[in-house]
């Protein structure tokens, strides 16, 4: 399409600078007020707050790129299907938004070149997915609400969750591994994401219509949090990572040591409270535990020898 090449090619796309004056009435508005309270629990899931904390594990990151790629596989199948339809035509911008390339680079780097064979559909991904479909076939509108769950927050709080995975899991600087939230043909978020709301209020929907699409759009939240229980659910069954040497990690990845409080704390106790943690980190870690063990056969060797 026209728009998107020229956004692709650098020029100034006609979304840079643009000014609409809303309605309550506007999709994008009725969409913000009727899905405010379930975004709202989606971000209080366990899985979405652990993650902002920077306590994700990279085999559960690992996990949902994969979940995100059969979500999008999905999802941009039925846009693809439904590119002309008069309902969804307007908010066709496969250059800019489409994310099942970057999610299977992705997953190459996670899992390697044979990636597709070492990955699965869960059972929660399997129900949206499914969703997904029926909409595209039977009812292309609602299409406009999946979209708008997805990648209206891709391009907003997504960006944040890119920059406590790169830093928790210490991926590469160069983006390794976080290709799906990496918009490189959207120069500005900002003004995509007003454009492409502008494009949803353009849409001729009566009252009716609108109150459906915001009731798919509540769906599509509740197929997320789906996921996100069921991430959590499983990460409860796999062993806690040691980071950092055996050191647990602190607030959102980072070092801490370098937090003013521990530090004063430690200073408190003596340090004896972090001498204990380090001691229960290491022994959570395979050479922690090889070594524990070693002291212990010497100690006991020792004793032996002392009392004879």
């Amino acid at each position: 399409m026209e728009k998107s090449q020229s956004a692709a090619n650098g020029e100034a796309s006609e979304y840079e600078g643009r000014v609409d004056v809303l309605s309550p009435e506007d999709l994008s508005e009725v969409l913000a007020a009727g899905t405010k309270e379930v975004h709202e629990k989606a971000e209080n899931t366990q899985f979405v707050k652990d993650f902002l904390r920077g306590r994700i594990r990279k085999e559960l990151f690992k996990l949902g790129a994969v979940a995100l790629y059969y979500t999008y596989s999905a999802m941009e199948e039925e846009i693809e299907r439904n590119r002309e339809h008069p309902h969804f035509a307007s908010l066709y911008f496969p250059q800019e938004l489409h994310r099942r390339g970057a999610l299977a680079r992705d997953l190459e780097f996670f899992y390697g070149p044979g990636w597709r064979s070492a990955v699965r559909c869960s059972p929660a991904t399997r129900a949206y997915v499914d969703r997904i479909h029926a909409v595209g076939r039977e009812d292309p509108v609602l299409l406009v609400a999946h979209a708008y769950t997805r990648y209206m927050g891709d391009l907003s709080g997504g960006q944040v969750l890119k920059k406590v995975a790169q830093r928790a899991l210490k991926l590469p600087a160069t983006g390794e591994g976080l290709e799906f939230y990496t918009f490189d043909d959207i120069h500005s978020a900002k003004s995509f994401k007003q454009h492409y709301r502008g494009r949803m209020n353009e849409l001729e929907l009566d009252a009716g219509t609108k109150k459906r699409v915001v009731a798919e759009a509540v769906r599509a939240f509740g197929f997320n949090m789906q996921v996100f229980d069921e991430l959590d659910e499983i990460g409860r069954s796999l062993p806690e990572e040691v980071m950092e040497a055996g050191l647990p990690v602190h607030g959102e990845g980072g070092d801490r040591n370098k937090c003013p409080y521990f530090a004063a704390k430690t200073a408190a106790t003596g340090g004896t409270e972090y001498a204990c943690q380090v001691a229960m980190a290491l022994l959570r870690h395979p050479t922690g535990q090889v070594l524990f063990a070693a002291w212990v056969a010497f100690m006991a060797g020792f004793a032996a020898w002392y009392l004879m």
